[in-house]
């Protein structure tokens, strides 16, 4: 097996250099703070794509101000360390990335005032995450939770705690994956992924306000609806049971890219199959995820020069 190299610390080391103490507030308390980037593989150009680098990094800094967790890098180091790594391990291949920014400190207090912040970057291989072309979701009896709680938009690893019982919650019961409500019964997003739902000509996605992240997936959806294909993109609370009366619904995110929801509840979505507004919307994606459509070229950052 080759070596994987990721970055630690400032410098690009052999992981198997890297240690964590169990001592460690991260270990202990989930301290910490995560992005999660996607780099393309363009076979005819033979050239890896690093995908919306700028735009993670920016909201992993945010992330990482809210928790008082300051790492001394700018976005553009991050990004420029990003293509280092990708290039030192010679992927050739569309590839996951993972920064987890967290407190390295080892006292037993769980606190963030006096934080020790620390930086990794690692990254894998991933091709489709979901594992399947369709999906069969089922409404999570376990709540999202609230802003005022952990706040979800600065993808605070403590946080996925909530998002495993709920996928574990669906697996169980034979879904393919968990749909979040927020605490006043309006739909939320998945464990991992923001929602959208097509209905009566418009393209809706649940607002900020109800607890979702802000997805850098989502943004690009909706703006490929609004430019693309022309149609009206509503951000609003969405109530349960418009989700049984919606011509399509799909799933966004990173890892998850653009993945179509045919089954909520056991109850049959739209024609039972991906939609033809959410294939438009996947053929658009990935056109422009390996730097193919120049209008959106400056998303593409290229590895290999």
């Amino acid at each position: 097996m080759s070596k994987s190299y990721v970055f630690c610390d400032g410098k690009i080391v052999d992981e198997n250099e890297v240690t964590i103490s169990i001592r460690s507030k991260a270990f202990n308390y989930g301290l910490g703070c995560f992005e999660g980037i996607r780099a393309y593989w363009n076979e005819d150009e033979k050239q890896l794509y690093g995908f919306r680098l700028k735009d993670h990094y920016t909201r992993l800094l945010q992330s990482a101000k809210t928790l008082n967790l300051n790492i001394p890098y700018s976005v553009d180091e991050l990004s420029k360390f990003t293509v280092e790594l990708l290039k030192k391990n010679q992927f050739k291949q569309t590839t996951y990335i993972r920064p987890v920014v967290f407190d390295g400190g080892t006292d037993i207090n769980p606190t963030l005032s006096n934080a020790e912040p620390k930086l990794i970057i690692y990254c894998q291989p991933m091709g489709k995450f979901a594992g399947k072309n369709e999906l069969s979701v089922c409404i999570s009896s376990w709540r999202r939770l609230e802003d005022t709680m952990l706040p979800p938009r600065t993808k605070p690893t403590a946080a996925y705690l909530n998002s495993a019982l709920a996928s574990l919650e669906a697996k169980q019961a034979g879904y393919d994956e968990a749909m979040f409500l927020t605490a006043d019964g309006h739909v939320c997003e998945g464990p991992g992924e923001n929602i959208f739902i097509f209905k009566k000509g418009q393209l809706i996605t649940p607002p900020p306000s109800d607890n979702i992240l802000e997805g850098i997936t989502r943004d690009l959806v909706m703006r490929l609806g609004r430019e693309e294909l022309g149609i009206e993109v509503v951000e609003r609370s969405i109530a349960r049971t418009e989700l049984y009366a919606s011509d399509e619904i799909f799933f966004s995110g990173t890892a998850m890219e653009v993945t179509p929801i045919v089954k909520v509840d056991n109850r049959i979505i739209g024609t039972g199959k991906q939609g033809e507004l959410c294939k438009k919307i996947k053929e658009l994606f990935f056109g422009l995820t390996t730097g193919k459509n120049p209008k959106y070229s400056e998303y593409c950052t290229p590895v290999y020069r």
